[in-house]
């Protein structure tokens, strides 16, 4: 069978790395061509446009670059009629994925959504396209299930959240050996996660890296996104005190005493390798100030939406400074504090259901197309 397959974003290129691992157990004679990232590629070598190219965050940066991404769904179009897949695989990034999802069922394609855009946070309209023009959907968000079937009278798929795989799949690394290739010295490290897009990350390491002359016992890494170099990031690293390390997020995390981490997937991440953290956000003012209106959720970190708790600290916008980070940072070092978030990270793991993701939704979307 012939899948095409769309993610956009750097947590896309993980997912569907492991989706098409998947496939390839279920299919033997699959085809892949896809739009992703480099773990993608290392699967199947028919990348046709890199993530690192299409990542505009906010409302402001994709006004400015409504050209590139008018072109993007015009060359993606063709690419399809050309490709003429069995299936399209639609992973998140849905400003782009429902456009062309609308396109390739008027065209007779089956289309396929793994991940679901987060419609209940904010467009929730987007429903009624979804419904139109998504075959099947996959979620991975206990309470998404719920969402569309209850609220929305549209049944889904509840595969279990895809992260636990990609930890599970992974292989250990020596601690020791790892803090000598990557020149760390024996002190606990602080895990900096700033994001994967230049926008984001700009904004978060001049307020993540002002802590580290305050804590003289600890070391400050930096975890540097696949999607940029690290002439990047040079511009940051001026203190002895702060490491850098590239495209080994997990590893990092294995050995992390505390993280500072940017809203998004990698919150979930940083509480699966059971991690303390503080969640950092800071976007473009005009794109938070009309985010503000038209986002309602109390949260907005994965961990405390799944836990509809506050388990981790949000600092947002002008909140996020030097001074309520060090506040933040210091409770989550403090060994009393600490133990909090082990117990909750434990009940969230469990209600994110277990491993398998990837595998049930390649069973699911084989099943789907082979009859």
């Amino acid at each position: 069978m012939k899948y095409y397959i769309i993610a956009g974003e750097a947590s896309g290129d993980l997912h569907g790395s492991n989706l098409m691992k998947a496939l390839l157990k279920e299919d033997v004679n699959a085809q892949f061509r896809f739009w992703g990232g480099d773990l993608m590629e290392a699967t199947s070598d028919t990348l046709v446009k890199h993530y690192r190219d299409l990542a505009f965050m906010g409302f402001a940066e994709v006004l400015m670059n409504l050209r590139t991404i008018f072109k993007n769904l015009s060359f993606c179009k063709k690419d399809i009629e050309a490709f003429n897949p069995d299936v399209i695989v639609f992973i998140d990034y849905p400003g782009f994925n429902l456009r062309i999802a609308k396109w390739a069922k008027q065209k007779g394609f089956k289309t396929h959504y793994y991940i679901s855009p987060q419609i209940w946070a904010w467009k929730e309209n987007r429903i009624k396209a979804i419904k139109r023009d998504v075959d099947e959907m996959y979620v991975i968000l206990p309470f998404e299930k719920d969402f569309y079937e209850k609220k929305h009278n549209y049944p889904v798929h509840f595969v279990g959240h895809p992260t636990i795989d990609a930890i599970a799949n992974r292989h250990q690394v020596d601690e020791y050996t790892f803090r000598a290739d990557y020149e760390l010295n024996e002190k606990p490290i602080i895990a900096v996660l700033p994001g994967s897009r230049k926008q984001e990350i700009k904004k978060m390491l001049s307020v993540m890296l002002s802590l580290v002359n305050q804590y003289p016992n600890y070391q400050f890494v930096i975890a540097g996104a696949p999607s940029q170099d690290y002439s990047f990031y040079q511009p940051f690293i001026k203190n002895a005190n702060v490491g850098f390390i590239s495209n080994k997020t997990y590893d990092l995390l294995s050995i992390s005493t505390a993280a500072l981490v940017t809203s998004g997937t990698a919150t979930l991440e940083t509480a699966l390798f059971k991690v303390p953290q503080v969640v950092c956000y800071k976007g473009n003012w005009i794109s938070y100030q009309i985010g503000k209106r038209v986002i309602n959720l109390e949260y907005i970190s994965l961990v405390n939406l799944i836990m509809d708790k506050k388990v981790v600290t949000e600092l947002i916008q002008d909140n996020f400074n030097t001074k309520s980070l060090k506040r933040e940072l210091d409770l989550i070092l403090d060994p009393y504090e600490r133990t909090k978030f082990f117990i909750d990270y434990y009940e969230l793991e469990k209600k994110l259901g277990g491993k398998g993701a990837s595998q049930k939704t390649a069973k699911l979307i084989y099943n789907a197309i082979k009859n």
